[in-house]
C-alpha cells in the first residue's frame, strides 16, 4: 500500500487540490461571518464581548490547524472536509482514483 507522504500530484491533481481546499475554505468562512453576524447582534454587554472574542480565537486556531495544505496531509485534509460537509467528493473529481478511494476510505473510519 503507497503511503500517502509518497503519493505523486501531478499539475493538473494540484490545481484540483488548491480549487477545492480554496472552496471549502470560503465555505467555512463563509458560515463563521454568518455566526458571527448573529452572535454580534446579540452583544449587550463587555462579558458578550470577551465571549465573542474567545469563540472567534478558538474557531482561529480550529480553523488554521484544519487547514494543513501540505501534500502529505491533504488525504486527510480533504476527508475531514467532506466528512464534515464542507466538500463533496464532486469538487475532487480528477483526482486519480487511489487517491478518491483513500479519502471516500477515510471519511467512514475518521
Amino acid at each position: 500500500m503507497t503511503q500517502t507522504s509518497e503519493l505523486q500530484w501531478t499539475d493538473q491533481e494540484q490545481s484540483i487540490a488548491k480549487a477545492a481546499f480554496d472552496k471549502a475554505y470560503r465555505r467555512e468562512i463563509q458560515a463563521l461571518v454568518e455566526v458571527v453576524r448573529d452572535r454580534a447582534s446579540t452583544v449587550a454587554g463587555t462579558e458578550d464581548v470577551w465571549h465573542l472574542h474567545d469563540f472567534l480565537s478558538a474557531r482561529r486556531h480550529e480553523l488554521d490547524g484544519k487547514y494543513d495544505d501540505r501534500e502529505a496531509a491533504l488525504l486527510f485534509v480533504f476527508a475531514d472536509l467532506v466528512k464534515e460537509g464542507w466538500l463533496s467528493l464532486s469538487d475532487l473529481e480528477g483526482l486519480d482514483t487511489p487517491k478518491l478511494s483513500k479519502i471516500a476510505a477515510l471519511t467512514r473510519i475518521m
